[in-house]
C-alpha cells in the first residue's frame, strides 16, 4: 500500500465522547440479566465527533462512482443516475409510504405502479408486467418457474430441459440448475451467436425453453432471433429474454414482438435505477398473455369501483420478494421514462450504440475486435497488442488505466473471447469523455510496448496497489482484525 489509512479502533483513545445523550425523558428499568452482553463491553472504539466524520468523509472520497468518473463496465450499464429522478424517489408520499397500509390510502403508489407496468408492457412488446423481482438474476429465476408451471398446468411433465448457449450470462444456466431443470448447452459461432445446426439438433419434446440474450455477450445482435424463436416454439418450448442488454434496442425492437415470451427487465441497468453492494436492484419482468396467469404477485390492476387495487393472478407461482418489490427503484424508473417519453428512450439506444462504435472504432488499430462487424451498445475487445511481451496481460491493461483516473471495463467476460475487453460507454458519456478514455487506451497500448513493466507495476497511484485477487477471494478479512492487518502490510 503507498498511504496507509489508520483504522476507526486504532484512532481510539481512551476518555473520548462523540455525542451527547440527552436526558431520559422516559423512567429508567433494567433489563433482563439474560438481553445483557457479558462481554466485549472495552471493545468500542472512542473517539470525539471530528475524527469520526474524517474519518469516514476520507475513505468515501477514495470510492470510484458513476458521480465521479466514466464507468465503462461491459455488461453492467453504469448509465447516470439521473438527480430528478433521486428526488422524486424522495418525496414523502413516496418514501414515508408503508407497505401495509391500506390500498384505499396508496393510491398514488398503485398508480405509480400501474402506469409502470404499462410502459415497461410498452417498450417491450408484452401483454402483462410483474414488478416483484428484487434483481435481474431473481427475474430470470421467476421466468423459468413460470415456463414450468405453464407445462406443468398444460399436462406436459416430460419439458425439463433448459437450452443455454455457451456466450450466455453465467446467471443462466445457474437459473436453470435452481429451478430443478437440466441444463443443454447449445453451440455458438465466432461471433457468439447461436448455432443453427447444434439447434436443431438439441431442441426436443424435452425442450422446456431457451435463455437466450439479444442483442448478445459481444455486444452483437442476433440476426437470426426470428428462426431461432420458430425451431423452439415448433417443439413446444418457450423463449426466455435476458434483458442485460436491453439498453440497446429501447424505441428500436421489441422482444415480444421478436417471439420471446418472458423477459426480466434490469431497472438498476437500464432505467437508471442505482447499483450498488448487491442492492437496490429490481428485475421487474413482463410476458405473452399466455404466460400471465403464473406471474408472481401482487401487481397492480384497475378495480371496479374506480382507483387501482393489488391482485395475485390465478395460477401464480407466489411471491418472489416481500410486499411489492423494491418500490424506491419502481419510483426512479417511472421517472426515467416519463422523463424521456418515447423518442428520448430511443434515443438513448442510438447514442449508447453510437458511443460504443466510436470506441471501438478509435482503439481497433491497437486492440484487435473479438469480432469485425459493427457492434450494439458494446465492444470486446482483446488484451492482445502486437509488439507487446507476451506476459502483457488484459489484466495489467485494466489495473494501468486505474492510473489514468478510470475504473476499468469488464475483463475475460465473455469467456469465449481470449483476454477480453468488454467496453460498454452508454449514451450518457460526450465525445470529450470518450475521447480521453481513448487517449489513456492508446498510451497505455504505447507503455505495453515500449515500458511494459509500468503495467505490470499498476496500479502505482491509487490508495491500495495491486492486490492478490486469488488469496483475497479464499482468505478474505471481513472484520477488523490488526494482527492480519499487519501481516499484510508486511508482506
Amino acid at each position: 500500500m503507498d498511504t496507509y489509512e489508520p483504522h476507526i479502533y486504532e484512532l481510539s483513545s481512551p476518555g473520548k465522547h462523540g455525542t451527547n445523550l440527552p436526558r431520559m425523558d422516559v423512567p429508567e428499568s433494567e433489563l433482563p440479566a439474560g438481553l445483557l452482553r457479558q462481554d466485549g463491553m472495552n471493545d468500542f472504539p472512542e473517539l470525539t465527533e471530528p475524527e469520526v466524520i474524517r474519518h469516514y468523509t476520507r475513505i468515501s472520497q477514495r470510492n470510484v462512482s458513476v458521480d465521479t468518473t466514466f464507468y465503462p463496465l461491459g455488461s453492467c450499464t453504469m448509465k447516470w443516475s439521473g438527480k430528478l429522478h433521486e428526488e422524486v424517489a424522495r418525496y414523502a408520499g413516496f418514501a414515508a409510504a408503508h407497505p401495509l397500509q391500506d390500498a384505499a390510502d396508496s393510491q398514488g403508489a398503485l398508480r405509480l405502479m400501474y402506469e409502470l407496468q404499462g410502459y415497461l408492457g410498452e417498450i417491450s412488446g408484452f401483454a402483462a408486467v410483474s414488478l416483484q423481482p428484487a434483481a435481474g438474476a431473481q427475474g430470470e429465476f421467476t421466468g423459468i418457474l413460470a415456463f414450468r408451471a405453464y407445462h406443468l398446468d398444460r399436462g406436459d411433465h416430460d419439458r425439463l430441459e433448459v437450452l443455454v448457449p455457451t456466450a450466455a450470462h453465467g446467471t443462466n444456466p445457474a437459473t436453470a440448475a435452481m429451478a430443478g431443470l437440466k441444463v443443454v448447452e447449445v453451440k455458438g459461432h465466432a461471433c457468439g451467436g447461436v448455432d443453427m445446426d447444434d439447434l436443431r439438433a438439441k431442441v426436443s419434446p424435452r425442450t422446456a425453453g431457451m435463455m437466450l440474450t439479444n442483442p448478445n455477450t459481444l455486444g452483437l445482435f442476433e440476426n437470426q432471433i426470428l428462426e431461432i424463436c420458430e425451431i423452439v416454439h415448433a417443439a413446444g418450448g418457450l423463449m426466455y429474454g435476458d434483458g442485460a442488454n436491453f439498453n440497446a434496442i429501447l424505441g428500436i425492437a421489441k422482444p415480444g414482438e421478436l417471439g420471446f415470451d418472458f423477459m426480466h427487465y434490469n431497472l438498476h441497468k437500464t432505467f437508471t435505477t442505482p447499483h450498488g453492494g448487491g442492492g437496490p436492484g429490481s428485475g421487474a419482468v413482463g410476458c405473452t398473455a399466455e404466460l400471465a396467469p403464473f406471474l408472481p404477485g401482487p401487481r397492480v390492476r384497475l378495480a371496479d369501483g374506480g382507483g387501482y387495487e393489488l391482485f395475485t393472478p390465478e395460477k401464480s407461482i407466489g411471491r418472489m420478494k416481500a410486499f411489492h418489490g423494491n418500490f424506491g427503484m419502481l419510483v426512479r424508473a417511472w421517472t426515467y421514462i416519463r422523463t424521456l417519453g418515447a423518442e428520448g428512450l430511443r434515443e438513448v439506444s442510438e447514442i449508447a450504440v453510437l458511443n460504443a462504435n466510436y470506441v471501438r472504432v478509435r482503439l481497433m488499430d491497437l486492440y484487435p475486435q473479438a469480432v469485425e462487424r459493427i457492434c450494439m451498445h458494446e465492444t470486446v475487445l482483446r488484451g492482445q497488442i502486437a509488439g507487446a511481451p507476451k506476459d502483457i496481460r488484459t489484466l495489467d491493461i485494466a489495473k494501468r488505466l486505474i492510473d489514468y483516473g478510470f475504473h476499468p471495463p469488464t475483463v475475460y467476460f465473455p469467456l469465449i473471447v481470449p483476454e477480453a475487453l468488454m467496453i460498454e460507454p452508454t449514451e450518457t458519456e460526450g465525445k470529450r469523455t470518450l475521447d480521453v478514455f481513448i487517449d489513456a487506451m492508446r498510451q497505455i497500448a504505447r507503455e505495453a510496448v515500449e515500458t511494459p513493466e509500468l503495467l505490470h507495476e499498476a496500479p502505482t497511484t491509487a490508495p491500495v496497489r495491486r492486490l492478490d485477487e486469488v488469496r483475497a477471494a479464499r482468505q478474505p478479512i471481513l472484520r477488523y482484525d490488526r494482527e492480519a492487518i499487519a501481516r499484510v502490510r508486511a508482506e
